[in-house]
């Protein structure tokens, strides 16, 4: 087989597997906010599911991101927090005044 059509499958693969996951992911929202929503709050109504499709990709935007990176800031935990780092490379002088600016921060004396 040549080589240049030996990877052709995975091309047609990744499309079907990302729209397999947006219509599973589009039905669960849905079904979910149906099912919890109206009960608990009588003001919601129930959704149709291209209303769940953009739910679900407002909340990816707002809270998680699309690349596996997290929501908040999108920190990347792989090798520990970077203040970790930072904590390491400072002096106990340099850390003693940020322990106390942080107290002072957070209310405790």
């Amino acid at each position: 087989m040549n080589s240049k059509f030996k990877h052709r499958g995975k091309f047609i693969f990744y499309p079907l597997i990302g729209a397999a996951f947006i219509l599973g992911a589009g039905y669960a929202v849905m079904f979910l906010w149906n099912a919890i929503l109206p009960a608990v709050i009588p003001a919601v109504g129930a959704v149709t599911f291209l209303q769940a499709i953009g739910l679900f990709a407002l909340c990816r935007i707002l809270f998680g991101g699309f690349k596996g990176r997290g929501g908040w800031g999108g920190q990347n935990y792989k090798n520990g927090p970077a203040w970790k780092e930072k904590m390491m490379n400072m002096s106990e002088e340099e850390r003693e005044k940020l322990k106390n600016e942080w107290r002072e921060r957070c209310g405790r004396k």
